[in-house]
């Protein structure tokens, strides 16, 4: 199993990121690598939701992945999973306010990913591009947590 952790400090409260963050409808247009997300489950967002998200990658390949909300702690943690190719990956969010100190009012986000090879093909894959594979997927939560970050600001400080 891999792990890969990321944390971005956002500019807002924490209820205002958690609304940016679980708002599917508006997904896409704030995350730059999502074209599209599909909404698989109706109603309110919640643990058993599923939706899938394609993406396009650097290389110019679009991708699809579907996720399923694992555990919803309303406004502090957020689980989704999703089958890869040859690997499984778990997402864990973390929502923190930041209480104290020149970024108090702030949200402190993280993000845990957890890959697990299927098959002995795919252990053999991570074992052989596990470094590789590590820096992509990181750059991409990076991204992704970047993009929240500025999705989640007051407009005052978009200026």
């Amino acid at each position: 199993m891999s792990t890969i952790a990321v944390t971005q400090l956002v500019q807002a409260p924490a209820a205002r990121v958690w609304a940016v963050f679980t708002d599917l409808a508006h997904r896409a247009a704030w995350l730059s690598t999502v074209d599209e997300v599909e909404v698989l489950t109706p109603g309110r967002l919640r643990a058993g939701s599923v939706w899938r998200e394609t993406r396009h990658m650097p290389d110019g390949a679009r991708v699809t992945e579907e996720f399923r909300v694992e555990e919803y702690d309303e406004g502090a943690r957020f689980v989704v999973s999703s089958p890869g190719i040859g690997a499984d990956y778990r997402m864990t969010y973390t929502f923190a306010p930041v209480e104290d100190g020149r970024h108090r009012g702030e949200t402190a986000v993280t993000v845990v990913q957890e890959g697990t090879p299927l098959a002995p093909g795919g252990r053999l894959l991570a074992l052989l591009l596990g470094g590789l594979a590590a820096m992509v997927s990181e750059g991409a939560l990076r991204q992704d947590l970047h993009d929240l970050a500025i999705a989640a600001r007051p407009i005052s400080a978009n200026r």
